[in-house]
Parts: structure tokens; C-alpha cells; sequence
């Protein structure tokens, strides 16, 4: 997909319509959850997994906290979506603070729980921790995860993918070559770490194909929902806020509402962008908050499935 090919196309009513006309049967997303803290987070993830739900999704994804630190919730969530749902989970699966053995018990009870979808990370260091060190007798990094992930079954595993370049990479060389050893290894996508301007995904699937990496590069879409925060993932990520986001977003802070229409706004413009060059799925940060993510959805055409059967 060569930048040059990065096409204009009419904005507004006119797009969306074409869009919800057809519903775009051929687009489709997933969504992102964390595990909650306690009672009343896990309230609120709960309806926002129920908000999301008759989107249809092609799967939701369900972390780890820092260094581990949230295995066993997750694995509660992602058994409930299971039990409750009629969605099709992923369970996030790190190399930090465990074992092989213990990450292949972990995988081995996903599998008998009927969940054969995995995010396989390497994950990052414990808190206090300077730097990631891989964890004595435990895996080292996300390939080494992902062979044994094939050992332990037949499992679909997604991997990270940095279009910006992930922070520990000494170069851009370096962090292709890894993801190639990744999708080599087993892994059947790549989700890439979320970013801003359309080019930067367009140019990093030209250089993935250039690598012969030919699985399906899928964007990650962050909305808005707090702009200080996400100037803090970014800087923790590699990712780039460009000058006009600051600009848009500068004394909002406290004006939730209109930096909400400005959020959904801006994901929405990035999604139309993106389906404009070919771009048919997408993978939603939703930080555990449904209305941005539906919203954008709704943008690019899709209804609830009940809407859809009336």
C-alpha cells in the first residue's frame, strides 16, 4: 500500500451516508478492555462491554495490568464475556513476572475454558522497575511467548506492532525484523500501538509488506476521552501527538462535553481517512468507556445488529 495512493475523498454527510447505506459489511472492529480495580469499576466495565456488544465486534481483547499484576482478573473477565456474551474474547498474555510453566497453565485454562484467542506481549517491567528483564525460567520476549503458545495448542495469537517504533528498538530495522520473527513464529495479526496521522500507518504497512510480512496489520484507534492522559501514554509508547491535536485540545480540560464532540470528531476523521486507502478493520482503546468508541462506529457505518434484523 504505497503512500502515493493515500486518497482524498469528501468529508462529511455525503461519506457517512454511502457508509450507512451499505453498513459496510466488509468492516469490521474489535475493542479493548482492562481489567477493573474493584466492584464498582467492574460495574462500569460491565456495562461497557454490554454497550459494545451488539456492534457485533470480531473479538475484544481484555489486558494485563503492569507486570502481571492483573492475571487473574482478567482471566475472570475474559471467562465472564465467555459465559455471558455472545462475544469472542481475547486474553492478553505476558512474558513478565511468571514462568513457561506458569504462562502455559494460564494458556492451558483459557483453552479448556473454550478461549483459543490470545494477545501474546512481551509486556512491560514490574512497577519500579527501570527496564524489562525477562524473568528467570520464564519466557524472554513476545517470539519466544508465541512459539510456546504453539506448543501449549492451536491458538490464534495477535501481536503488537509499533508503526512509530517501539520504545526499547534501537532502530526502525530492528523493530520490523522482530515483528517478522513474531508472524514467523505463529501469530496470525498484528495490532499496531495507536497514533494520529493517517501516513504514519500507510507508510509502516508499506515497509511490513516490503518485509514479507503478509498477515492483516490492523489499526489501533485511541480516542480522546482525556487528552493529558493520552500525552502521557504516547510518552511512554513512542507514539506522536501532532501540533494540531495540542492546538485543538488546549483548555479542554475542563469543558468534558465539548471535548468529547471534538474527540469523536477527530477518531472519526481518522477512521473515514484510513477506509478511504483500503482500510477495512480496526482495533478500539476504549479505556473501559463505550460512547466514543459506538459513536465512531456508528461513523463508519455499522449498527447494532438488533437495528439491523428490524
Amino acid at each position: 500500500m504505497s503512500n502515493e495512493n493515500n486518497k482524498d475523498c469528501e468529508c462529511g454527510p455525503a461519506f457517512i451516508s454511502e457508509l450507512v447505506r451499505t453498513r459496510n459489511n466488509d468492516i469490521n472492529v474489535s475493542f479493548e478492555f482492562f481489567p477493573p480495580k474493584d466492584d464498582k469499576t467492574e460495574a462500569a466495565l460491565w456495562r461497557t462491554v454490554k454497550r459494545l456488544e451488539p456492534l457485533a465486534p470480531s473479538f475484544v481483547s481484555v489486558t494485563y495490568g503492569a507486570g502481571g499484576s492483573t492475571r487473574d482478573r482478567t482471566h475472570a473477565i475474559v471467562k465472564r464475556i465467555v459465559d455471558e456474551t455472545s462475544l469472542k474474547p481475547a486474553a492478553h498474555l505476558t512474558c513478565v513476572a511468571a514462568t513457561q510453566e506458569e504462562v502455559d497453565e494460564v494458556a492451558q485454562g483459557y483453552l479448556n475454558a473454550g478461549i483459543n484467542h490470545v494477545v501474546a506481549l512481551r509486556g512491560d517491567p514490574p512497577d519500579g522497575a527501570p527496564q524489562y528483564t525477562p524473568h528467570p525460567g520464564g519466557y524472554d520476549h513476545a517470539v519466544d511467548l508465541v512459539k510456546g503458545l504453539k506448543t501449549v495448542g492451536d491458538f490464534e495469537i495477535s501481536v503488537a506492532a509499533y508503526p512509530e517504533l517501539h520504545p526499547d528498538a534501537p532502530d526502525a530495522a530492528f523493530d520490523m525484523d522482530n515483528l517478522k520473527r513474531k508472524i514467523d513464529a505463529g501469530a496470525t495479526r498484528a495490532i499496531t500501538q495507536f497514533f494520529f496521522e493517517t501516513d504514519t500507518f500507510l507508510r509502516f504497512v508499506d515497509r511490513v509488506r516490503a518485509a514479507g510480512i503478509d498477515v492483516p496489520i490492523v489499526p489501533g484507534i485511541l480516542p480522546v476521552t482525556n487528552f493529558s492522559q493520552v500525552v502521557r501514554f504516547s510518552k511512554m509508547c513512542g507514539a506522536t501527538i501532532p501540533v494540531w491535536m495540542h492546538e485543538i485540545f488546549e483548555g479542554l480540560d475542563e469543558q468534558p462535553d465539548s471535548r468529547k464532540l471534538l474527540a469523536a470528531m477527530v477518531a472519526s476523521e481518522q477512521c473515514r481517512s484510513l477506509v478511504a486507502n483500503g482500510i477495512k478493520d480496526f482495533h478500539f482503546y476504549t479505556l473501559n468507556r463505550a460512547e466514543l468508541s459506538y459513536a465512531i462506529c456508528l461513523n463508519l457505518g455499522l449498527r447494532p445488529v438488533e437495528s439491523i434484523a428490524a
